[in-house]
């Protein structure tokens, strides 16, 4: 068979039961050595876990992360050309996603070596499902600004646009400041607008709550340091 980019999800927590990823992904794993991924360490914790068999010593980790240049990558996806399948591996769920994975597939396509998904978990996708918004239509925004101003005319084009396309809208922030942002939506959006806050997704503490801003400001949370997803969506009748 050709050789292959295999996309390998993996837990989206630290305490995420192994169990909840397919069987498939372990079965890659064991045939793969080479393995493009965003951290060595997180990635060698994680292939470690699913299979503990498996000869460390023998992998060959090429990382991709924001330190790493265009010119860097330039060969990762030469085992390919050797007949060998490759594996990316994000920190968190599933690769490309929120994560600097595309690059790499996006060269895979340019040198016509095939591209395979593996089902995993997605904390965006999950949200979504849970929020009680539309999943018919929502946009992924990724992070907003963090310049005060930016952020203000951000967070009210979003709610622009959610209620005049009645589009849900998915962002993120740094772990550390999800409460900042939260106090920030308090103070931007209507008091009708809907607010979903979910955070450590498949965890035993996971959180999923969906509020009205008035709602929210009455609603004690403490998230700080845990990841969130935060989806907004203001109703055009309201």
């Amino acid at each position: 068979m050709p050789p292959k980019l295999f996309l390998i999800p993996c837990p989206i927590g630290d305490n995420t039961p192994i169990e909840m990823l397919p069987i498939s992904i372990k079965k890659t794993i064991i045939d793969i050595d080479f393995f493009i991924v965003e951290h060595e360490k997180e990635a060698r914790r994680f292939i470690k876990k699913i299979c503990p068999n498996k000869d460390q010593s023998e992998l060959k980790i090429y990382p991709l992360n924001k330190n790493i240049s265009e010119l860097d990558i330039v060969n990762y996806l030469d085992p390919c050309k050797w007949g060998k399948n490759i594996g990316l591996i994000s920190d968190a769920g599933c690769p490309c996603i929120a994560d600097p994975g595309s690059v790499i597939v996006e060269k895979a396509h340019q040198l016509g070596i095939t591209v395979k998904p593996l089902v995993g978990p997605s904390s965006i996708i999950m949200a979504m499902m849970s929020s009680g918004m539309n999943g018919q239509n929502f946009t992924f925004n990724g992070y907003l600004p963090i310049n005060k101003n930016d952020r203000k005319k951000i967070v009210k084009d979003l709610e622009n646009k959610s209620k005049k396309n009645n589009q849900s809208q998915i962002f993120i922030e740094t772990p550390y400041r999800n409460e900042k942002l939260l106090s920030d939506l308090i103070t931007l959006l209507s008091p009708v607008t809907n607010l979903c806050i979910a955070y450590n997704i498949t965890e035993s503490d996971e959180f999923i709550k969906t509020h009205t801003i008035k709602d929210w400001k009455n609603t004690k949370v403490n998230f700080h340091k845990k990841p969130a997803i935060f989806i907004l969506h203001k109703k055009a009748y309201r």
